[in-house]
């Protein structure tokens, strides 16, 4: 469904003298949510390294990473702390759930139509927002796209109309165009090695 050589995304969280960690929603529960200290499955704070360990020896799958320039300040730290402790444990989707709510995310939106249109255009973004706004506090379920998007936008990262659900693991290549707030850009993959 995507046509990209990913299938998960997550969020590198290295924040002072912590060990990277990582921020991502996923359907294993092996590893230590380091939020909560127990383990879950659905969204979760997860040692980097660990993680990574499990993905290439587990799962058979191969890892990289994409750096952010610039780097993300105190105040996006801040808020994205708050996003952890908002969203961690939001349980994963089923498979019905997540495919459907992934197909609405491919329909247009009004803000699709009204781009051009400068008083229209803002009106329809402000009607999203108040919608973002709603749903942060009622996300039922999150997949790992969704979660990334979530904390990228809330801290002031990413610039787009499009509701949480547009974004699939996919969005977050290179391969793809990610809609960045202008100052911010991810840099290319850098594979990881054990």
């Amino acid at each position: 469904m995507t046509n990209s050589p990913v299938n998960h995304v997550g969020m590198t969280v290295a924040i002072d003298d912590m060990p990277p960690l990582i921020w991502h929603a996923e359907l294993g529960d092996k590893l230590l949510d380091l939020w909560t200290g127990t383990n879950h499955r659905g969204v979760q704070l997860n040692d980097l390294r660990q993680a990574v360990e499990r993905w290439i020896n587990s799962y058979d799958q191969r890892c990289w990473l994409r750096q952010l320039t610039p780097y993300a300040s105190r105040d996006q730290e801040d808020r994205l702390l708050r996003v952890i402790a908002r969203m961690d444990g939001t349980p994963f989707p089923s498979t019905a759930r997540l495919t459907g709510r992934w197909m609405r995310g491919r329909l247009p939106n009004a803000a699709d139509f009204t781009r051009g249109i400068p008083f229209v255009h803002k009106k329809v973004r402000q009607s999203v927002e108040r919608r973002k706004e709603k749903t942060k506090t009622s996300l039922e379920t999150a997949y790992c796209a969704e979660t990334v998007a979530i904390a990228y936008e809330e801290m002031g990262l990413l610039e787009t109309e499009k509701h949480y659900n547009w974004f699939d693991p996919g969005k977050f290549w290179s391969g793809d165009t990610l809609p960045l707030t202008e100052t911010y850009q991810l840099g290319d993959e850098i594979a990881v090695h054990l």
